[in-house]
């Protein structure tokens, strides 16, 4: 374990103190994301009270376990509800100030043990949404003054950027659930929409996962790949509202068949495109263009490379790799270099070259998730 050898420094003056608070507050007041607005505020109680490190634990009644994204230079961590210094701060709703860790019985040294750090003074409060019910802890670590110990100015001016960040982490925190409950039902609706067509709910975890790491490779962010991932399960979720008979039609269809079996699209555009959330939003663009090509002879609107959205694209790729790479209980996966080739073929007809040429370079990761989400038929 690592000796903790720190730069003495001087505490702050009022001014100094002040200006923290301001500044922070302000970053985290216009944050919407959940996991930024933890790290602002592990970063402003560093600064603020001379700490070396900086802890946000989070209390997950459900798993009875508290749990950190964000802790400075560690992996986030998981322990039990009633572990350690943390956890009896989140049951008691009492601040901790202890000289040394190691003293108190109640120190949960397996937390260092897993991180290779040493923790000496500590500072634990509990944070509590708009009710006062306790969601959660600051823990301070390591004392960056010659003295080495927290002081009761600490714990009030901790205090302090809790209430102040409190508001906006619980609207982080309440948007975070509404949004994740969102991805559950999309999801759910997307099986719904494969399982009408003899799909699998694997299928929809491929396509998913194929398009979120097309979307990387193409270079788009982290937040907007995880968006087309969310959004793709819902591509065929219009077919809910093709019949059956249609639907599962063992043999060929007939042209007007096919011209009702394409109209699943335009439904599901207009299931979705009514809502104002973006993940629908997306969603619907999906549901709409994912059948169209590059060479313009798709439909349902004969649009024509980059006429169709960036989403589509993706999404026409993971689909058609899928339906082909897959086993199915009435048909069996191609062989890899026949649908390599396929792709070479229709590079630039029915599929935008470059996004092509990007699946083909990831192929591995690609093989790798068909694997992990493998179906299996009796």
């Amino acid at each position: 374990m690592q000796e903790l050898l720190p730069k003495v420094r001087e505490e702050l003056n009022s001014e100094t103190m002040l200006k923290i608070i301001f500044d922070y507050i302000a970053k985290i007041t216009a944050e919407k994301r959940l996991d930024h607005i933890l790290m602002l505020m592990a970063d402003m109680g560093r600064e603020m009270i001379l700490a070396d490190r900086c802890t946000l634990w989070l209390l997950d009644e459900e798993r009875k376990e508290l749990r950190t994204s964000v802790a400075h230079d560690v992996s986030p961590i998981c322990i039990p509800i009633d572990s350690g210094i943390v956890g009896h701060t989140i049951r008691t709703g009492q601040p901790i100030i202890i000289d040394d860790a190691y003293q108190d019985a109640r120190f949960n040294q397996e937390v260092d043990l897993q991180t290779g750090y040493r923790t000496r003074s500590l500072l634990v409060i509990p944070i509590r949404d708009n009710e006062g019910n306790v969601i959660g802890a600051y823990q301070a670590i390591n004392k960056m003054t010659a003295a080495g110990k927290f002081t009761q100015k600490d714990l009030e001016h901790l205090t302090l950027a809790a209430y102040y960040s409190g508001k906006s982490l619980e609207s982080a925190w309440l948007a975070h659930e509404i949004e994740e409950t969102q991805k559950e039902i999309i999801f759910v609706m997307g099986e719904v929409g494969e399982t009408r067509s003899k799909e699998t709910g694997n299928h929809v975890k491929r396509v998913a996962e194929y398009s979120y790491l097309l979307a990387r490779r193409y270079g788009l962010t982290d937040e907007e790949a995880e968006l087309i991932k969310t959004a793709s399960p819902m591509h065929d979720i219009g077919k809910v509202a093709i019949p059956d008979s249609i639907l599962n039609k063992p043999g060929k269809l007939t042209a007007e068949e096919y011209e009702q079996m394409k109209t699943h699209t335009i439904i599901g555009y207009n299931l979705l495109n009514n809502s104002k959330r973006r993940i629908l939003k997306a969603a619907a663009i999906i549901a709409v263009e994912h059948h169209e090509k590059w060479n313009g002879t798709g439909y349902p609107h004969g649009l024509r490379g980059e006429q169709i959205h960036l989403y589509g694209r993706i999404t026409a790729i993971a689909d058609v790799f899928d339906a082909l790479a897959s086993d199915r209980p009435y048909k069996k996966a191609w062989e890899i270099e026949q649908i390599v080739q396929l792709f070479q073929q229709e590079r630039g007809e029915h599929f935008d070259p470059q996004l092509v040429d990007l699946f083909l370079e990831r192929l591995d990761e690609i093989l790798d998730v068909r694997e992990k989400y493998t179906d299996r038929f009796d």
